[in-house]
């Protein structure tokens, strides 16, 4: 055991059902981004790996797509009791990779079983329907019609370090309930959790061949996957950017792509200030504000600016910043220093522009002290591109109507949240802030496992939640049978 609680790990690929080196034989450390000690080792895959779990893959979706939605389920749900049994050993390993507190990643640890039943319900559940081919001018009832669902194939699933169970479990568990082959590549920063995951799903039954895991940089290992027609489903959670490259790179196969975001949140007259101010002081920080759905920019009437700000400046102050596995720590480092400096950067550069720094900002090597920047104009860059780090952009608006411009005046459109207004301005809110979600009374950092989660624009297109991915990684065949 290493000294902060979190076993250390060493891992070959998954292919085909065999833990085997890289063709390479090249291996990697993971680093913790709190003090950079190692906390396990991995091997670096090479394209030769990626066609190897790919033909592997084959071979496995062959037998998987055969197998009944019965038994794909009884492997899941016995996936899931193994993760309730080992949740605060995977804690430990996403506090050691992702610097999150442990307190945080126990949360997400204990929704992994959650999302594995969930998902075996799901892929159990893949109805057709009845077509009434006789309403078609020139048939007559010889002739019976339906459809059903089937699995595309193989999966190619590519996560970020974030959340590294839950964006893991959100494309793998989906997959294989609904029959596929599933290929996996964890992101660099963060592989030790879906490791250990794909360890225990393995111990549950999975057969050799449905899900091989390929750890190493992205570029090409990503290029390789991505574009092999072999392939037919990409699920990609990460920038616009490389989202970008993938839609470009992939051909004709379905893609699911959960890209950038900037969310605003209103806070308009008639807000519980008091609640609007906790919610945002938790909605911009959580995961270091390393989250899609972080609350990265604040729309405040200027009505209630001052008293919003008064009620949010001391909870923000109150974040405390530390060791991951310290008592008391509520907010860890950023993944990296480099990170880090990038995101320290943006909040100087907004300043410098003429923005006001009302509390912190400062960078200690991978830590960021928790910022709330005010004085934001729509247009800076604070507030177009995604931060990915633990600050909130505020923008003072006099109206309504300039708060829903506001809200939709960058390019993305992942979630937004709104409090107070009037009812009317609720609902006008819901149908017209451009976003895949809008909640009312809360910021956009809520999501349940089971609904459909995915943004609008430079968001990404697609959605997941356990039930949208189960029907986005099927297909529909239409069955005629003739009399």
């Amino acid at each position: 055991m290493l000294e902060n609680g979190a076993q250390r790990r060493e891992y070959e690929l998954l292919i085909g059902g065999e833990w085997r080196a890289a063709a390479g034989g090249a291996r990697q450390a993971v680093r913790s981004p709190f003090d950079g000690a190692t906390v396990g080792e991995v091997a670096v895959a090479t394209r030769a790996d990626a066609d190897a779990a790919l033909a592997a893959a084959e071979r496995g979706a062959a037998v998987w797509r055969r197998t009944p939605a019965h038994e794909r389920a009884a492997i899941l749900n016995r996936a899931a009791d193994l993760a309730d049994a080992r949740a605060a050993d995977l804690a430990a390993t996403i506090s050691a990779e992702n610097g999150k507190p442990l307190g945080e990643a126990l949360g997400e640890a204990r929704r992994s079983g959650a999302i594995l039943r969930l998902s075996a319900h799901e892929g159990a559940q893949l109805y057709g329907q009845g077509l009434p081919l006789d309403a078609n001018p020139g048939t007559g009832q010889d002739k019976v019609g339906f459809t059903l669902r089937q699995p595309v194939g193989i999966v190619v699933a590519i996560t970020p370090f974030n959340y590294p169970a839950l964006l893991v479990l959100h494309k793998v568990a989906p997959a294989l309930a609904a029959g596929n082959a599933v290929v996996l590549k964890p992101a660099s920063a963060t592989p030790l959790t879906a490791l250990a995951l794909a360890d225990l799903l393995v111990e549950a039954g999975v057969p050799d061949g449905v899900l091989s895991v390929l750890t190493g940089p992205g570029g090409a290992l990503g290029d390789a996957l991505v574009a092999d027609p072999r392939v037919r489903k990409v699920s990609f959670t990460g920038s616009t950017g490389v989202g970008e490259r993938i839609a470009r790179s992939a051909g004709v196969k379905k893609l699911s792509l959960e890209l950038g975001a900037s969310s605003p949140t209103l806070i308009l007259p008639g807000a519980d200030i008091e609640r609007a101010a906790a919610a945002v002081a938790a909605g911009g920080y959580v995961n270091a504000g390393q989250v899609c759905i972080s609350v990265q920019r604040v729309i405040v009437h200027r009505d209630v600016e001052a008293d919003f700000l008064d009620a949010l400046l001391p909870r923000v102050r109150a974040i405390r910043a530390g060791d991951p596995f310290a008592e008391g720590t509520t907010i860890g480092p950023l993944i990296s220093e480099r990170e880090a400096e990038r995101v320290a950067d943006g909040i100087a550069q907004a300043v410098a522009d003429g923005a006001t720094l009302l509390t912190g900002g400062a960078r200690d090597r991978g830590f960021v002290e928790p910022a709330v920047v005010a004085g934001v104009d729509t247009r800076h860059a604070l507030a177009q591109e995604e931060l990915f780090g633990p600050a909130v952009a505020v923008t003072t608006v006099d109206d309504f109507d300039a708060a829903i411009a506001a809200a939709n005046g960058t390019p993305y459109g992942l979630a937004a949240g709104v409090f107070g207004g009037t009812l009317t301005e609720g609902v006008r809110a819901i149908r017209e802030i451009d976003a895949g979600s809008v909640h009312l009374g809360w910021t956009p950092l809520w999501r349940a496992d089971l609904m459909p989660y995915g943004g609008l624009k430079a968001s990404g297109h697609g959605k997941e939640g356990v039930r949208s991915a189960v029907e986005e990684m099927t297909e529909a065949k239409t069955v005629v049978m003739h009399g």
